[in-house]
């Protein structure tokens, strides 16, 4: 990219910062649910976008490909926040056998109550459920982003929806 077209790209970063801001942050509040967190997630997608800009191999700049930025950066943050607890606690998740009939029981959440249940989840599984259900990407798009087998990906879900049904159930108390 040249030096003039480098420009241009950084102008119009500028330009969109104050529409993308809120979006970017909306976005990434939603889906970690910690203000903090998502405030440190939109400073680093913005700061990722004005590198690839200067590298020069971003592609056109817009509130989408922001979104796609910030997608990949909550999914780093998720990734890392997993592999502490995993290196602080090793906790054996016994994976379950998967449901084979049909449920209706997920049509009756309620949805402040599902968002507080899906944030109490561990890292691994609220990235899996959020990816598959919220995002409402294909289990082969979650497995490519989580760098996992389609299969691999398809047990995690069935373990992440087990915790989430658990938690749900029982308030977040499994004790009962």
């Amino acid at each position: 990219m040249s030096e003039a077209a480098e420009r241009r790209a950084a102008g119009h970063l500028l330009e969109l910062y104050d529409d993308a801001l809120p979006e970017v942050y909306g976005y990434l509040l939603h889906r970690c649910g910690d203000v903090p967190t998502a405030q440190d997630l939109t400073s680093e997608t913005f700061v990722a976008a004005a590198r690839t800009i200067q590298s020069g191999r971003g592609g056109p700049v817009s509130i989408a490909w922001l979104i796609g930025v910030a997608r990949h950066k909550l999914i780093d943050h998720w990734r890392r926040r997993a592999r502490e607890e995993r290196m602080l606690a090793a906790i054996d998740n016994p994976i379950d056998s998967p449901d084979q009939g049909t449920d209706d029981w997920d049509a009756h959440l309620d949805g402040m109550r599902s968002m507080d249940t899906l944030r109490s989840l561990g890292d691994h599984h609220r990235l899996a459920l959020t990816l598959r259900y919220v995002d409402d990407l294909p289990v082969a798009r979650v497995a490519e982003l989580l760098g996992r087998t389609e299969h691999a990906t398809e047990a995690l879900l069935v373990r992440a929806r087990a915790a989430f049904r658990r938690h749900y159930e029982t308030g977040g108390d499994d004790a009962v």
